[in-house]
């Protein structure tokens, strides 16, 4: 899209809406207070975990929070707060041992599966994330990478779906990710491309018309994982975008981690998996929160955890419930809650 500028004579592009909701983020932590009307005596006193971990929020997942409510589930999950300055046994900055591996930017863990990370930003910095620490500047990808990344793929022939994740892979333009589609779409083995993102739920425009019909005219089969962990995230712009993904054969998922104080109740995550279906996602996992620093406030026990499971199965169906997971660091795949 292009338009005049009458001051310089001369086109100037203009970013997709998406884009500009990006650049316009909030990441002071009274600029977000004053916008909830908080009152900052309760929360000020947080503002300097920032410094620990950068806040980052788009103002789309802001008009979700409750106004004058410093619990709101929502701003829990972005807030800085003091207690990410303590150490708890057990906790480290690399919970999943993912920081040094051999190859930049790519993580072959599971035997079938490739995990990239495609764009280490995110559009919001979730206080909870287990790869809060990682060293993204040390994992760019572009033209070499991607070179690198068939050079991979074309030498382990048992791999056949590559999973683009982060930070965020939708920080990606529709044109740079057309450009591995097209080069992965290449590969006979390949058969699915998957794409775990948080970044519809906190800009929905995100999900673009053209990046979905590109995704429907591939031969591989697309699925789009989101990251959702409160009914409240799940916006009506959110589910009118989902919409036309689905029109487009894209499959939808969803992946949340369980969090003390924000969805850690059946009554919650029941809700949670109905208006998720109600938005044609399927719940795929609840994860066990990884031990990351800085994190150990969101932890909820394995007893908790389980009997929350229980009540889950109770009240939905079967495909209703989230798996119950913990990702342990060296296995080839994520461990069922009750095998552990």
């Amino acid at each position: 899209m292009m338009v005049l500028s009458e001051a310089a004579g001369v086109d100037v592009r203009i970013r997709p809406d998406w884009q500009q909701q990006l650049a316009s983020a909030i990441s002071d932590p009274a600029e977000l207070a004053r916008l909830l009307q908080l009152d900052l005596s309760e929360v000020s006193h947080h503002f300097g975990a920032r410094s620990l971990f950068p806040m980052r929020v788009p103002k789309h997942f802001v008009n979700l929070m409750e106004q004058g409510n410093p619990n709101d589930p929502l701003l829990l999950q972005v807030l800085p707060h003091a207690e990410e300055f303590h150490k708890a046994p057990g906790y480290s900055k690399d919970p999943l041992v993912e920081h040094d591996g051999a190859q930049p930017s790519l993580l072959h863990k599971y035997k079938s599966r490739v995990l990239v990370i495609f764009r280490g930003g995110c559009a919001i910095n979730c206080r909870y994330c287990f790869r809060r620490h990682f060293p993204y500047q040390e994992h760019h990808f572009g033209a070499a990478e991607r070179a690198q990344l068939i050079q991979y793929l074309e030498q382990h022939p048992e791999i056949n779906e590559v999973i683009l994740s982060g930070g965020d892979p939708l920080l990606a333009t529709d044109p740079q990710l057309a450009r591995l589609l097209e080069a992965l779409e290449k590969l006979p083995q390949l058969t699915r491309i998957r794409i775990h993102s948080r970044l519809p739920v906190v800009i929905p425009a995100r999900l673009t018309a053209e990046l979905a019909q590109r995704l429907d005219q591939s031969r591989l089969q697309a699925i789009l994982v989101l990251h959702t962990n409160h009914p409240n995230e799940i916006a009506p712009q959110l589910v009118k975008r989902l919409n036309v993904w689905r029109e487009h054969q894209i499959t939808l998922l969803n992946q949340s981690v369980l969090l003390k104080g924000i969805n850690d109740q059946a009554s919650i995550l029941i809700e949670l998996s109905e208006k998720l279906f109600e938005a044609g996602v399927l719940p795929y996992y609840l994860h066990q929160l990884d031990k990351v620093d800085g994190a150990h406030h969101f932890a909820v026990s394995d007893a908790e955890a389980l009997a929350l499971e229980n009540a889950l199965r109770s009240e939905l169906p079967g495909f209703l419930v989230p798996k119950l997971v913990r990702e342990i660091a060296g296995e080839a795949s994520k461990t069922p809650l009750q095998l552990i």
